[in-house]
């Protein structure tokens, strides 16, 4: 069974840190990578980061050098720091799979003001 919990949203000002969590079934974190994608207002659901089973990451332009990705295996819990926000980082958090498989959690919402 998938499950994905994500949590830790918040409204923040520019320049501020938060730390989302996503809580994950096992089978997630099986899988080669788990990913944290993120969703604005009237836009498509965009790849924000990824973390491998060794621990290898990669990130979108947009985030990189700002956001760091990362996984407790024990806990299947897997953590996006989101530091130096923008207000264009405001959007639905989610995490799945990497490629997705079309599995999602109910996502946490966060805004950052300017």
């Amino acid at each position: 069974q998938v499950q994905l919990v994500e949590s830790g949203g918040g409204l923040v000002q520019a320049g501020g840190s938060l730390r989302l969590s996503c809580a994950a079934s096992r089978s997630i974190f099986r899988a080669n990578a788990v990913g944290w994608y993120r969703q604005a207002p009237g836009k498509q659901r965009e790849f924000v980061a990824l973390i491998t089973r060794d621990s290898s990451t990669n990130y979108a332009d947009s985030v990189k050098g700002r956001f760091t990705i990362s996984r407790d295996n024990a806990k299947t819990t897997v953590y996006l720091q989101m530091n130096s926000l923008k207000p264009e980082d405001t959007a639905v958090y989610y995490c799945s799979y990497y490629p997705s498989r079309g599995y999602w959690g109910q996502g946490t919402q966060v805004t950052v003001s300017s």
